[in-house]
Formats: structure tokens, C-alpha cells, sequence
């Protein structure tokens, strides 16, 4: 939680007036009861009425100016608590976004979206009552002690007793809580998990009418959640009667205590009365922060996930170079342009390696084409060039230097990718295209004619310029979350607008095209050729038609080169394509 309160930097004046303000407010708390016993004492004992209604009058004060103080640091608190949230959310989302798909593995969606939103939502909770509480609770606790010893020391003592009781139950039950509320947390980690697959993948289930499962599957998990929470909720609620117990106790004692001292002339019957409120002021306090310390031992368990989180470094290192990709530098070891030397990657915890000794050179403008059977690495291979992921041994280049060289950001700027699952965006076909372009040469505000042209003619190269005509608004088409309302190859082909529409010098097409059929399919191949002849492409695909025609073309087999060279020299010397090619193919049939 320590490392987390950097975020409350901004809002130092609230985070100390807010605090302050309760303060004051419980100051004037404190002197009701001295009042009540001048009131029982001087006004009701000598019957003099009119001291009672001016009595009545200066509680009505307190009484006011401490509603005014409670609001005022009610205000402050809120502002500094939901600041604080806000920055800690920014800065979470930010650093989530830093880190590489290693680190993204690891943490898994649902954990990334509990931490963003019900756990800082829990530590915003803390904030705010830490701030309107932390301080007040405690200082009317003690206050009511120290204005006790004021009436009579005697009966203070019984105070002195009491509250180190009270601590010890209070603070006991709060570090046994702590890591037991981990684990609750844990568990909505899993709950919220299984919740996201089953909407995520809902079409699939009941195609295969497996919501009975799920539905048990999701009722145990949730089951588990519950038995947790009850659980901690049982030992949690434990401190409010026990609380109770002990300061009525302690109440019965000082009423004892107080009416002998009263029939032996040492008290007055206010000043018991005074103390019986003073010890009913640290029955209330106390249970405020019971409540506190449930909320607060929660938020310190949310706060260490987040931080756990926040303390996360990237597997990847970020270049420091200080060029520009596009510098036109010569490139070294002649016209290699891309090369892969002698690369292998393994994921993380994984029992083998991914990729193994893979070692190929690729000339500017041309099309490569990478083939082999599922889970044979390509896609893995090709997640290594804009550094998705960092090659365990072996080196990739771009333009002669390695790409850990490149800033991130620099040299995802000169490549283009279409990933295997077409992901688009709520919005506008305009907004989802506008992602492809690179920082600093799009419009942010309203449209232009020369990005409207640029757009019209990365659709037409990936053959979507004449369904997305045909829609209404045509740029300005709403496309709905996933792109839900457009078909499967509609989705393939937006996907491959945004990132023609950035003019890369690298395009990848990771399978972007299975759910096209042959003819659009050879279509745009023919058109991403012709858009421009520097612009290097790799195709990833399964379909052999895709890639023969590729200058040159990987087979993968298990994580290695079984092959690479053009289809013609493939065909007739590798054993792995042939099985693919002929498998897809009649023997003697041209394509």
C-alpha cells in the first residue's frame, strides 16, 4: 500500500484538511458530555431552566459547527480518494500496456481486469475512510480517556483497561484477515475468468448445448467464491460483538464504580453520566473502526496485487537507439533486409522450445510465404519481428540491426500486422482505420480529404472498398464491438485495411485470409503486389494457393526450417510441402 501513496501527490491539501476537519469535528465531540453534566449537575439538579436551554443552545452549536466540519471533510476526502483512483488507474493502464505478452500471459485478461477495476475500487474505499476516520476514531478513543482522567482518575483506570483490550482484538483480527482476503480476491480472479469465457465464447456454447455445463461449472466456482467470502465475512464480523462485549462490560463496571463513588460524595451524578458517554463515544469509535479495518485490510490486500502488478518490469528492454527507421541508412551484410540468424524462442515456462535454430534472409519487396502444419511456429516466427516476444538465443535484424535495438515504438511504425483473430474496435470505419495510421500524420480533429483518399485506397487493396460502400455512411459505418455486425471475411478484410492503410514498410498477414474465398483471396494478394514494390511481405497461411506464388517460402515443421525456397523448388525437394501441397491438391493439377 506504502508504494501506492505516490498517487495521492496531487491532492496533498485535501489528504491533510480532510483528516483535519474530522479532527475538529471530534473536539467538539468531546465536550457534549461535559455539557450534559453541567446540564444534569447545575440546570436540572437547581432547577434553574433557563442555564438548561442555554446549555441546550451551546449543544445545538456543537452540534451544527460539527456537521459543517463532517461535510467539509467528507468533500476532501472524496476528491482525494477518487483522484487517487483515477491516477492509480491511469498509471496501471499505462504500465499494463508496457508490458510484453510474456508478462500479458502470465497475468491472464480477468486478473488484469479485476486489478483495474473491483480491486482499485477497493483501495479507493480504504483511502477515503483512512482519510475521514483513521485519525478521528483514534483520537476519540483516547480523547474520551484522557477527558475521563479530568472527572476522575479512578474510574479512568477502567478506560486504561479496556481500550489495549479493544486493540488487541481490533488488531488481531485485521492481521489474520489480510491474506485470507488475498485469496477472496483470488477467486474473483477465477469467477470473473470463467464469466468472460462464457460471454466471450457464448456462440460456441450453445452450439454445442453445453449450457448445462457451464452452468455448473460457473455455479462452482462460484460456490467456491462464496464459501471464501463467507468464511472471512464470519471471522470479520467477529469484532463487532466481541467490541460490544467487552466496552459494555467495561460500561456495566464504570456505572458500578461510578454510583458508589456517588453515594460517597466523590462524583456527581453528571459526572457519571459524562462518563458513561465517554465510554459509549469509544463503543461507537470502535465500531467505526472495526468497519475501518475490515475495509482497510481489504484495500491493503487489493493495494499489494496492484502493486504486484505495478512492480512487473517488461521482459523486453527497450531500445535506446536514436535513429529513425526510416533513416535510409545502407543496410549491412549486403541486401539482406530481414534476417533471422540461427533463432530459437521458447515460451515462458514451457517444456520445449517453440522455434529452434531458425536462420533465413529476406531481400526488400519481397513476399515471403511461411507454411507447416498447426503448431509448427509460424505465427510464433512472425511475432518476433515487431518484438512481441524476444528471441531466447540467435538475433533478428531489420535494415541490418537488431531489432532489440529499435525503440519500441519506432519499429512498430514500420510494420503492419494482421493478426490470426480479426480484432476491431466500436466505432466508425474511419476510427477503426485511423489506428493503422502512425502518430503525427493523422487528423485528430474531424476528417480530411487526403486521409478519407488514403483510406479508400487501403480498402480497395484489401478488397473492402466495395461492401463498405454499399454500407450506410460508408466511412462513417458504426461498427458494433468486435465487429458483430459484419461477416467473418468482412471482419479479415477491415483488418487488412488498417494495415495497408499505414504504408509499412513490413506487412504481415498472419492466416488473415482463411475466411476468404479463393478468388478475393488471390485478388488481394495481386493488389497488396502492386500497391508497392519496397513494401516487404510475409504471408502465414495454410493454404498453399496463398503462398506459391511468394518469392520465397518457409515450411515449418515442429519449430524448424524443413524447407525454404520457391514453390517450384520446394515441390520437388521437400518432403513436408509436398505432403501439404498434395493434400490440398490433385497430382499434375495447376493452380
Amino acid at each position: 500500500m506504502r508504494k501506492l501513496l505516490v498517487y495521492l501527490k496531487d491532492y496533498k491539501k485535501e489528504s491533510v484538511l480532510g483528516p483535519l476537519f474530522k479532527l475538529l469535528e471530534a473536539s467538539f465531540e468531546l465536550f457534549v458530555p461535559l455539557v450534559i453534566a453541567r446540564i444534569v449537575d447545575t440546570g436540572i439538579s437547581g432547577k434553574d431552566y433557563g442555564f438548561v436551554w442555554k446549555m441546550g443552545g451551546v449543544l445545538l452549536l456543537l452540534a451544527a459547527v460539527g456537521l459543517v466540519c463532517s461535510v467539509t471533510a467528507q468533500y476532501f476526502a472524496a476528491k482525494a480518494a477518487t483522484g487517487f483512483a483515477t491516477s492509480l488507474r491511469h498509471s496501471l493502464f499505462s504500465h499494463i500496456q508496457s508490458l510484453s505478452y510474456t508478462e500479458m500471459d502470465k497475468l491472464g485478461t480477468a486478473a488484469m481486469i479485476t486489478r483495474m477495476t473491483s480491486d482499485i475500487n477497493q483501495v479507493q474505499s480504504g483511502v477515503n475512510l483512512v482519510l475521514r476516520l483513521f485519525l478521528r476514531s483514534p483520537f476519540i478513543v483516547f480523547g474520551a480517556m484522557i477527558m475521563a482522567f479530568t472527572i476522575d482518575v479512578k474510574a479512568a483506570f477502567i478506560f486504561v483497561v479496556t481500550i489495549p483490550l479493544l486493540s488487541i482484538v481490533v488488531f488481531g483480527i485485521m492481521l489474520i484477515s489480510i491474506p485470507l482476503y488475498k485469496k477472496v480476491q483470488a477467486g474473483l480472479d477465477r469467477v470473473l475468468g470463467r464469466t468472460r469465457e462464457n460471454l466471450t465464447g457464448v456462440r460456441v456454447i450453445r452450439a454445442f448445448n453445453r449450457e448445462d455445463e457451464e452452468l455448473e461449472a460457473f455455479a462452482e466456482e462460484n460456490q467456491n467464491l462464496t464459501r471464501m467470502q463467507m468464511f472471512v465475512g464470519r471471522f470479520s464480523a467477529c469484532m463487532n460483538p466481541v467490541t460490544y462485549i467487552i466496552v459494555n462490560a467495561a460500561t456495566v463496571v464504570l456505572i458500578w464504580t461510578g454510583a458508589v463513588r456517588v453515594d460517597n460524595g466523590i462524583l456527581t451524578q453528571g459526572e457519571v453520566i459524562a462518563l458513561v458517554n465517554y465510554m459509549s463515544q469509544i463503543l461507537v469509535e470502535l465500531v467505526k473502526l472495526a468497519n475501518l479495518i475490515i475495509t482497510v485490510t481489504k484495500a491493503f490486500a487489493c493495494a499489494d496485487r496492484i502493486a504486484g502488478v505495478l512492480d512487473m518490469e517488461s521482459s523486453l528492454p527497450r531500445g535506446e537507439a536514436d535513429f529513425s527507421p526510416r533513416d535510409g541508412e545502407k543496410r549491412q551484410d549486403g541486401g539482406a533486409y530481414i534476417q533471422f540468424k540461427h533463432v530459437d524462442f521458447s515460451y515462458q515456462d514451457a517444456g520445449a522450445d517453440a522455434l529452434t535454430d531458425i536462420d533465413f534472409t529476406v531481400e526488400k519487396g519481397q513476399t515471403v510465404g511461411i507454411i507447416g502444419g498447426t503448431g509448427s511456429g509460424k505465427t510464433t516466427l512472425v511475432h518476433l519481428l515487431p518484438r512481441f516476444y524476444d528471441a531466447s538465443k540467435g538475433e533478428v535484424l531489420v535494415d541490418g540491426r537488431s531489432v532489440r535495438e529499435y525503440p519500441l515504438a519506432a519499429l512498430r511504425a514500420m510494420i503492419g500486422i494482421v493478426m490470426q483473430k480479426s480484432v476491431l474496435f466500436h466505432g466508425t470505419v474511419r476510427e477503426n482505420l485511423r489506428w493503422g495510421i502512425v502518430d503525427g500524420e493523422s487528423e485528430p480533429q474531424g476528417t480530411s480529404p487526403a486521409e478519407d483518399e488514403r483510406m479508400w485506397e487501403a480498402l480497395e487493396i484489401a478488397q473492402a472498398k466495395e461492401f463498405v460502400e454499399k454500407k450506410e455512411g460508408g466511412l462513417a459505418f458504426e461498427i458494433e464491438q468486435g465487429g458483430k455486425n459484419l461477416s467473418g471475411g468482412q471482419r479479415q478484410r477491415m483488418a487488412i485495411a488498417r494495415a495497408v492503410v499505414r504504408r509499412p514498410e513490413i506487412l504481415i498477414l498472419d492466416d488473415s485470409a482463411s475466411a476468404l474465398d479463393f478468388a478475393t483471396d488471390a485478388a488481394l494478394r495481386r493488389a497488396i503486389r502492386n500497391a508497392s514494390e519496397d513494401m516487404t511481405v510475409f504471408i502465414v497461411s495454410q493454404r498453399a494457393a496463398s503462398i506459391m506464388y511468394a518469392d520465397k517460402i518457409l515450411v515449418l515443421d515442429d519449430g524448424r526450417i524443413a524447407g525454404q525456397g520457391t514453390h517450384e523448388e520446394l515441390l520437388k525437394s521437400c518432403e513436408v510441402y509436398q505432403e501439404i501441397y498434395y493434400s490440398q491438391f490433385e497430382r499434375g493439377e495447376q493452380v
